[in-house]
């Protein structure tokens, strides 16, 4: 029985399966590289200094988690940390309106190719343009004063909508509302086109009305899309930062967690606790993914039977119950 001759390494460079690899190798290099010098180091050097305290020139000092603590006990981090809240509320309301329109727009009315156009232009829009446009939008005095007068509000009534701590931090998030809910509908639009026609057809002929049919057959097919949807507006409401930093500056309470992280690196030059605060908000954003993930695995993911996680637990234990 013959055996098969071991090629030495230039035969085998020379090889069809020899120039794959060699060609897979090649290509793969310079990517790594760039992610690795790019990505990957700068994250490791960030983690580092997060230990020290320290400037971007000058000595620096081992402090060990001290820079952690800060970001937890410091009431301007902390404070600013809480105000994601208001941008995760205005981050679902977007999503429910651009849910809402996308369903109107794939309904087959006319004109909703403008409508369209209309509502996702704002996204393309440059965010520092966004907050100057709002900036002025909400001066006291200026477009929305005299718009509210026109229909009949004396204009001392009305509350200074970027210093008042009670308003400002709503009108702030509203605006990412207006800017990404185009984002979303389109999104949500090209999910809804890519749900088969055939089973809409087939539940109007079962007497299924337009809700039954919107609950039944579209949010099913489009669920991937959602926990997408969400899994993005959640972190951008946790990062939130061209809105308060143009519009206010971050004054009057409104400075978010990046605008305070940029004010202690660069105006404070304390970078080290800058470097901490970054490493907690990434972790923080990891955290809310990985929660998510489970939530749609527990709610969403159906098996080969169509049931999800969920309702699959339900059954188990309403069958050991029978018994």
């Amino acid at each position: 029985m013959k055996t098969a001759e071991k090629k030495s390494f230039s035969q085998w460079m020379r090889s069809i399966r020899g120039q794959q690899i060699l060609v897979t190798v090649v290509f793969m290099v310079i990517p790594i590289a760039l992610l690795i010098t790019f990505t990957y180091l700068p994250l490791f050097k960030m983690a580092q200094f997060s230990f020290y305290n320290m400037k971007y020139i000058g000595t620096r000092t081992y402090i060990g988690f001290q820079n952690y603590i800060d970001v937890f006990t410091r009431d301007d981090i902390f404070q600013a940390l809480k105000l994601s809240l208001f941008y995760l509320v205005a981050a679902i309301v977007q999503m429910a309106l651009a849910l809402m329109l996308a369903a109107i727009v794939t309904s087959g009315l006319r004109g909703t190719a403008f409508f369209k156009g209309a509502v996702f232009f704002p996204y393309l829009v440059c965010g520092i343009a966004v907050g100057f446009i709002f900036k002025f939008f909400f001066t006291h005095g200026f477009v929305l004063d005299t718009l509210l007068t026109h229909i009949g509000f004396q204009l001392n009534s009305l509350p200074y909508w970027l210093k008042d701590t009670s308003v400002n931090n709503s009108m702030l998030a509203a605006t990412s509302v207006w800017r990404y809910m185009g984002q979303n509908m389109v999104l949500f639009i090209g999910a809804m086109m890519s749900v088969d026609n055939d089973v809409y057809e087939a539940a109007v002929i079962d007497g299924a009305n337009a809700w039954q049919k919107f609950w039944s057959i579209t949010m099913p097919g489009i669920k991937t899309m959602v926990v997408l949807n969400l899994i993005l507006s959640i972190s951008g409401s946790i990062s939130a930062f061209e809105p308060p930093y143009v519009i206010t500056n971050g004054a009057f309470g409104t400075g978010t967690y990046f605008v305070i992280m940029d004010r202690i690196a660069h105006v404070n030059q304390k970078v080290g606790l800058a470097s901490a605060m970054a490493v907690v908000l990434m972790f923080i954003i990891a955290f809310v993914t990985i929660l998510q993930k489970l939530a749609s695995h527990f709610l969403l993911d159906e098996d080969e039977t169509g049931r999800t996680f969920h309702e699959r637990r339900i059954a188990k234990k309403r069958s050991q119950s029978a018994q």
